[in-house]
């Protein structure tokens, strides 16, 4: 018996073959969306890693981000007791919900006194969450993390470039810095796109080092980004003083 048709047999569908799916992040766990999928769903998410849904409104499949680029890697499954519904863990590529918040459980109800049954709050308007970092600079940070801890040495002598710019200090860190700033500068002015992606992204690792080495997160980066979001640059720059 093959994936889907073990995993399938273990569901109880309703009578229109559907099963619910509560999509949460693969990361921390947040509650980002509820769907419903039917055989087919599942098999498409199955093969192609990429959450797909049968839509009840428009009758058919849908795979979350296909018009967005939003999409959702599939990173786990669970079936509950009753096999009726399910627990998908993923990776979102952005916001999931179509205001652009990053849950679809963003509006806060109250639960007593006049409040009750009434909207009191909102975790996350339409903006992007406020501190949302790339899958892929996720990735980078918890492979510089585990680096940083003596973890997953990939040299075949057991060493890690990154503990060895660790161990080197900031000034080493800083150099290589002002090393990628000058070859993306460069990049910029006169190679092709291929190379300003490349140089943009040996930028960012040492940036990220960095960050590690002074014992920060990427999530302050973030941040101060958004904090900054929708104020003029010239009126931002302006706020700092001399």
């Amino acid at each position: 018996m093959n994936t889907l048709e073990s995993l399938w047999s273990t569901l109880a569908p309703d009578d229109k073959g559907l099963v619910a799916a509560i999509i949460t992040h693969a990361r921390d766990g947040r509650v980002l969306m509820l769907g419903y999928m039917n055989r087919e769903a599942l098999a498409l998410t199955l093969d192609s890693g990429k959450v797909t849904f049968f839509s009840r409104s428009k009758q058919r499949l849908w795979q979350k981000g296909e018009s967005s680029g939003n999409v959702l890697a599939l990173e786990s499954i669970r079936v509950d007791c009753d096999g009726d519904a399910l627990v998908v863990a993923a990776t979102p590529a952005g916001p999931t919900c179509h205001t652009g918040a990053d849950s679809c459980f963003y509006k806060r109800l109250g639960i007593s006194g006049e409040d009750l049954g009434t909207i009191v709050g909102e975790d996350d308007g339409p903006a992007p969450p406020r501190h949302a970092t790339d899958p892929a600079v996720e990735l980078l940070w918890s492979t510089i993390l585990a680096r940083k801890a003596g973890e997953g040495m990939t040299n075949a002598e057991g060493k890690s470039y990154v503990r060895s710019l660790l161990d080197k200090g900031i000034a080493k860190i800083n150099a290589k810095i002002r090393e990628e700033a000058e070859e993306l500068a460069v990049a910029l002015a006169s190679e092709s796109d291929e190379q300003v992606h490349k140089e943009a992204a040996d930028l960012l690792f040492f940036a990220l080092v960095g960050l590690a080495a002074r014992d920060l997160e990427p999530a302050g980066v973030s941040a101060i980004v958004h904090e900054r979001h929708g104020v003029s640059g010239i009126d931002e720059k302006a706020s700092r003083g001399s």
